[in-house]
């Protein structure tokens, strides 16, 4: 089917268009922004401070905790272990709040067939 034919979907379905403006749509899309920006912005701020003290405060970031591993090294793998905990949370945070908005959306997409 080309882009310039009329669509055609099964009666009972919605097109994409009716989909994008729907209520639950725009719910998902909310729900979608209120988790990733904040998330993204406390990372970037997370990271950047990382990056600015390792920059700037070496005698800080040098200070020995046990044997050769440093405060520096410690951020360094913090940095992994939240990136870890944002999946995490991600995951949780889309398995209950926005699948099930999703699966009602794909339900009226395909017209109520599974």
């Amino acid at each position: 089917m080309s882009t310039t034919e009329p669509s055609a979907h099964p009666p009972g379905s919605k097109s994409w268009a009716e989909v994008h403006a729907s209520e639950d749509f725009q719910r998902l899309r909310s729900r979608l922004r209120r988790f990733v920006f904040p998330m993204t912005a406390l990372f970037l701020v997370w990271y950047l401070t990382y990056v600015v003290v390792a920059d700037y405060a070496h005698d800080f970031m040098s200070i020995k905790v046990i044997g050769n591993i440093n405060v520096g090294l410690i951020f360094g793998l913090l940095q992994f272990v939240s990136t870890f905990a944002i999946t995490a949370l991600y995951i949780r945070y889309a398995n209950r709040k926005l699948d099930p908005i999703a699966d009602r959306i794909k339900e009226d997409m395909e017209g109520g067939a599974s």
